[in-house]
């Protein structure tokens, strides 16, 4: 594993969500317009929730996305790839909050320093898991580190964030104080709209090893819902994720 994070730590240095019959007819009229609405395609009083569930997968062409209640939602795990071409660079909303998130650790004490590993293009991400593939085999890099264009990194959404001994943030050989600024990270990622990706208990859900340094960018309502059910993204957005097809 530290030959893992001596290589990102080189790629750091370079790219440094009435009566009791009244009250029964009107949740049946209630559920009759609901059903009546979905089944006219239009978004009337359907919950977010029933909403995703009712949502599609869509092949953009270059990526693959669902339409959240307000807006796209990329999905990207190890079965929904991204082309070489997407390249849609650094998200400015996510690289604000971010910030935000990381101010606010540093104001109580915790050990986030203010370098990230953030946005990877194809290449980028290609050389890394090369590396990982030469040094661990691909069995072992596939459990945490994603083939190129499988990387969440490439939405331009993610952040791994870096303690102020230059490792990523509570992973294995980090001290304590590492450590503590995780179970933080876990507590309040969701009131900046992020969610921390990778939990050791979604490890079948997303396919890759628990990082707790992982967090993507999802906006302050998905992130509140993941947060509070405990859910993987995939199963939020009712998506297949788990290992590679092949």
């Amino acid at each position: 594993m530290k030959t893992r994070y001596l290589i990102l730590s080189g790629l750091l240095a370079l790219t440094l969500a009435a009566c009791s019959q009244e009250k029964t007819a009107t949740t049946e009229a209630k559920s009759s317009t609901e059903q009546k609405t979905v089944e006219e395609g239009t978004a009337g009083s359907m919950s977010q929730e029933a909403s995703q569930k009712k949502a599609e997968v869509v092949n953009k062409g270059d990526h693959y996305s669902i339409q959240g209640k307000y807006d796209e939602i990329v999905v990207a795990n190890k079965h929904y790839p991204m082309s070489k071409d997407y390249n849609p660079g650094e998200n400015p909303t996510a690289r604000q909050k971010v910030n935000k998130l990381i101010s606010d650790a540093q104001a109580l004490g915790l050990n986030v320093s203010n370098q990230v590993s953030g946005f990877r293009a194809y290449d980028t991400q290609a050389g890394l898991y090369n590396n990982y593939v030469a040094s661990h085999g691909k069995q072992e890099a596939d459990r945490f580190s994603a083939r190129p264009g499988f990387s969440e990194h490439q939405t331009g959404l993610v952040f791994d964030l870096i303690d102020n001994q230059g490792q990523l943030l509570g992973a294995e050989g980090t001290n304590e104080s590492s450590k503590k600024a995780t179970t933080w990270l876990d507590k309040n990622a969701h009131k900046y709209g992020f969610i921390v990706r990778y939990k050791p208990e979604f490890v079948d859900k997303t396919g890759y090893m628990e990082e707790s340094w992982h967090i993507r960018y999802a906006g302050e309502d998905v992130a509140k819902t993941i947060y509070e059910k405990n859910i993987s993204l995939e199963e939020y957005l009712n998506a297949p994720g788990g290992d590679y097809a092949n």
